[in-house]
């Protein structure tokens, strides 16, 4: 297997979409000119994460997938030669929406979509006003450029998603990503916030020995019509199967980041930390439980 290069752009956001497409095509541009194959972009890239208010006027920010975001960026990654995973609020139907991951490769053309598994609700997180959970299972994608697995944010809390996505041939796993700091929270729980968030992911590398890619976004936002908002605290990063961070953004600012990985490393790494050997399929049937009472 060859080597990839991947990149991810990490982007402050503006409240014009049209400006926000402008800094993404730009921040896939800048990557694919340092070497990136794969292009990452965060969570809902077009837009200021409007889900810190529940507000029905911003269904009109939605779309169908394929539609125009995926057009403009499918012919950006043809000139470019290269795969560009981008996040889209989708409409599906009236009244059904969905937070959407899409591959698009240059040469392959589009290879299709996950829809966000796991819907968080919590203050400035009101993502179940909008979102309808993903019934798409868990996606994994033969692009130009090797194996791609899509999650999207809240899902890179839970390691059953990673380990899904894994079993299934994933050799990345990609997390385009919104999250940040309740301004009141951050002198008290930032850092060990900001801490799990990471280590969460760098743990799913390490049990699936596979590569992870988390993408965020950067830069104060307003709370829409209301005091406060969200702080979100970039350092978006990049880990080996060995769980080793191989490159990390700021905590502000844009930033375009790129780190060539080396996919034999997954070999090398799964025969001496033989977790998927050892693994005792016959006794994990609870999982599908809620909780065992007893």
């Amino acid at each position: 297997m060859e080597p990839v290069t991947v990149g991810l752009v990490q982007m402050v956001c503006d409240p014009d979409p049209h400006v926000n497409d402008q800094k993404a095509a730009a921040g896939i541009r800048q990557a694919a000119g340092q070497g990136a194959q794969i292009v990452c972009l965060p969570e809902l890239f077009r837009t200021r994460y409007f889900c810190q208010t529940e507000d029905y006027a911003a269904f009109a920010l939605a779309e169908p997938i394929p539609g125009p975001s995926t057009e403009a960026l499918q012919k950006l990654a043809t000139e470019l030669d290269i795969v560009i995973i981008a996040s889209l609020f989708e409409k599906r139907a009236a009244g059904i929406y969905h937070n959407t991951a899409v591959a698009l490769d240059g040469r392959k053309g589009y290879l299709g979509k996950y829809r966000k598994m796991h819907i968080p609700d919590d203050p400035l997180y009101y993502e179940k006003f909008y979102f309808t959970p993903g019934d798409l299972s868990y996606q994994v994608f033969d692009s130009t450029y090797g194996r791609l697995g899509l999650l999207v944010c809240w899902d890179q809390w839970y390691p059953e998603a990673a380990r899904l996505t894994a079993m299934r041939g994933a050799q990345i796993l990609f997390y385009p990503t919104a999250i940040g700091w309740h301004p009141w929270e951050k002198p008290v729980r930032g850092q060990a916030q900001w801490e799990a968030w990471e280590v969460i992911q760098r743990s799913h590398a390490i049990a699936n020995g596979c590569f992870v890619v988390a993408v965020n976004r950067a830069g104060w936002e307003p709370t829409p019509g209301a005091e406060g908002g969200i702080e979100f605290w970039g350092q978006s990063f990049v880990c080996g199967p060995d769980g080793q961070v191989l490159v990390r953004g700021p905590v502000e600012g844009a930033a375009v980041l790129t780190a060539t990985l080396d996919l034999t490393q997954m070999e090398t790494q799964r025969q001496g930390w033989p977790f998927w050997r050892d693994r005792r399929i016959e006794s994990y049937q609870d999982l599908t439980r809620r909780f065992l009472d007893g």
